[in-house]
């Protein structure tokens, strides 16, 4: 089940990415409507793991975007 709902994330993060460009955490939670951290994170994963994104720290927040 946490497979399915990370790959279904995993698609709605990088359909956001791809439409607003690069967004912090918190920020992609709120665009993609991912319900929970966990969630975010698991598809972060999902999408680090197939080389999609790249991801880059300034000051305390991780700022996302697609390759």
């Amino acid at each position: 089940m946490l497979q399915e709902i990370a790959g279904a994330n995993a698609g709605k993060i990088w359909e956001a990415l791809n439409e607003k460009g690069q967004l912090s955490g918190k920020e992609l939670k709120k665009v993609a409507k991912i319900k929970t951290d966990k969630e975010l994170y698991l598809a972060l994963g999902w999408l680090l793991r197939e080389d999609k994104i790249q991801t880059e720290e300034a000051e305390k927040e991780v700022l996302i975007s697609l390759k």
